[in-house]
């Protein structure tokens, strides 16, 4: 009801990940006898946080947020958390778990998700993976990649050099050094190319020669997934008014607040859609010219990570396409709900 593909989109640059691996082959159990996990995943705006919460006050779920950011305290407005009201209905987990000085990246998210939902599961409550983070959904479903943690300092350095001598230039370091794993990726994809020479000056080992992680998970439990989405010509518009919603509930202020507290001082949040534009038009003379540019450039990003997205999750085997432009948000909710009941 209300499931159909999407249509072709234009090709864009991919999301981060360098080995990703499915799992070593693991005795045969039964879908049956399989723990369910719905995982919820869809573009930005689109409406996974109010459907998520819908479906978990139905069947007894709790959520687990697979959003890279929504981690860190008082991000709040523009990672646009569940209402403190919705997440004291519905326990929600991995959400306010860091602060501005402490890091957080795949493996911990790993870790920190499992841990989570084994919890759930010993409650005999129902776990819910939702968000917009592919490379977390992805590392959740079929293990972490392999490699070091990021180094922000290298990467800050790479990421300089890409900005004065552009990707191509580092492409052909790339070549030169690891040939075998340059040639499987597109000389356009900055932050395959960034990700892999980060891990060669931090390893001094090439990426092609690095043992893969393997996991059970992806046979051992029954993932019922879904992508959520809406065409362009309707979701642009809905990431445009959250934009300025955002704006009006005061995210320029929680900014002001963040950077007092070392939001700059983070290189991964610093770099989040909205705060980094954010942070730029507080570091400008702030004109009209420079408020106007500040909207358009927030706006334009935010376009651009769902197209990412779509991106993404179009190479995901395990995920199921929901139009919920056509269908009611209680439909909605009421197809996932019914696909994760009849699957027993």
């Amino acid at each position: 009801m209300g499931i159909a593909g999407i249509t072709s989109e234009d090709k864009e640059q991919q999301l981060l990940f360098t080995h990703f691996t499915l799992p070593e082959k693991q005795k045969y159990i039964p879908r049956s006898k399989k723990k369910k996990i719905i995982v919820l995943a869809g573009p930005t705006a689109v409406g996974k946080t109010h459907l998520s919460i819908s479906i978990a006050r139905a069947i007894g779920g709790e959520i687990v947020s697979a959003d890279s950011m929504q981690v860190y305290r008082g991000m709040d407005i523009g990672t646009a958390k569940a209402h403190p009201t919705d997440r004291d209905e519905v326990v929600h987990h991995l959400i306010d778990s860091r602060d501005l000085d402490e890091s957080f990246n795949v493996v911990e998210f790993y870790r920190e998700a499992w841990h989570a939902i084994k919890e759930i599961f010993d409650r005999g409550a129902v776990p819910i993976v939702v968000g917009g983070t592919g490379f977390y959904i992805h590392s959740l479903i079929y293990g972490p990649p392999s490699g070091p943690p990021a180094s922000p300092e290298v990467r800050k350095r790479l990421e300089e050099e890409l900005d004065t001598q552009g990707p191509l230039a580092l492409y052909e370091r790339l070549k030169e050094r690891d040939p075998s794993y340059a040639h499987s990726v597109s000389s356009r994809d900055r932050h395959k190319i960034l990700r892999a020479l980060e891990i060669m000056e931090v390893t001094q080992q090439k990426v092609s020669d690095l043992v893969p992680t393997h996991t059970e998970n992806a046979d051992l439990y029954d993932f019922r997934c879904w992508f959520v989405y809406m065409p362009r010509e309707e979701l642009y518009p809905r990431i445009e008014m959250r934009c300025d919603q955002m704006v009006a509930s005061g995210f320029l202020e929680e900014v002001k607040r963040l950077e007092k507290e070392g939001l700059s001082k983070n290189p991964t949040a610093s770099q989040a859609i909205g705060y980094r534009q954010c942070l730029d038009f507080l570091n400008s003379p702030q004109s009209p010219e420079d408020w106007e540019h500040f909207i358009h450039c927030f706006k334009q990003a935010s376009r651009r990570y769902a197209k990412r997205q779509f991106t993404w999750f179009r190479k995901e085997p395990l995920f199921r396409w929901l139009n919920v432009a056509t269908v009611s948000p209680e439909n909605a909710a009421e197809t996932i709900i019914q696909d994760y009941e009849l699957s027993f």
